[in-house]
């Protein structure tokens, strides 16, 4: 259960870590949005230091009006314990328990999920089965049903040949290498792969390379920007801890 509020604050900061940029905002609890949109870049190979650091120097502008806070995370997350980060620095994030580390800094409670499922929250309209892209430095993916989180999971692990997963084929290393015609290409076979997997109601298309998209898209895809997505961090408040929803309160 959610930690009950302090000091007649009912806002929310709300945090999208990428591989590229964190990002912070903050959020009443209808996601309307209160302060400046700021940014700024993730460090190569940044390690959990790196990233509260970052967050901590980010978030300076913004006023401390809120108690809870929000993390989009580019991995696998359970119970606040970051299990993977493919596009982070390699074999330092093994359950690292990131929530415990920014609840106890900024002394509110923390709810850490992966950063496509926060940005679903944010841009679904909660009818039906719901899918939703990133992509940027990686592939990701969240699945809602009528506005539920559905359990994460890394289907950007999923092999696609044999010798690329989905991270590999559509990742931003693999827009520089081929460029934006065959990139393209390669993100309509992957809509049409999910179509045939999963015949969802809706797509919704996120991320830094989602400006590339140069086709027509189908009535039900939409593209989103990261802006949208970070309001997630308001709807992540709402809900019940279950699947890979937890609170993490900060240590006293």
């Amino acid at each position: 259960m959610a930690a009950e509020k302090k000091g007649g604050h009912t806002n929310i900061l709300s945090i999208d870590i990428g591989g590229t940029s964190i990002k912070t905002v903050l959020l009443d609890e209808d996601g309307n949005m209160l302060s400046e949109y700021l940014k700024s870049k993730t460090p190569v190979g940044a390690t959990p230091k790196d990233i509260v650091t970052g967050i901590q120097d980010l978030i300076k502008p913004i006023p401390k009006t809120f108690n809870r806070v929000s993390i989009g995370f580019p991995g696998y997350v359970t119970n606040g314990i970051v299990k993977t980060a493919p596009n982070l620095a390699k074999n330092k994030w093994a359950d690292v328990d990131l929530a415990q580390r920014v609840a106890n800094v900024l002394n509110h409670p923390v709810r850490l999920v992966n950063d496509a499922d926060q940005q679903g929250l944010g841009v679904v309209k909660g009818q039906g089965f719901e899918i939703v892209f990133t992509v940027g430095t990686g592939f990701g993916t969240a699945l809602l049903f009528d506005g539920e989180l559905l359990p994460h999971l890394e289907l950007a692990h999923f092999p696609i040949n044999k010798t690329e997963d989905y991270d590999d084929y559509i990742g931003n290393k693999a827009f520089e290498d081929i460029g934006s015609d065959r990139w393209n290409k390669r993100l309509k076979k992957i809509i049409e792969i999910y179509k045939t997997v999963f015949n969802y109601n809706a797509l919704y298309i996120g991320g830094g390379n989602s400006k590339h998209i140069d086709f027509k898209l189908e009535d039900n895809i939409t593209l989103v920007t990261n802006r949208d997505g970070i309001k997630g961090g308001a709807k992540l408040w709402k809900l019940a801890d279950k699947y890979n929803i937890f609170t993490v309160n900060p240590n006293v």
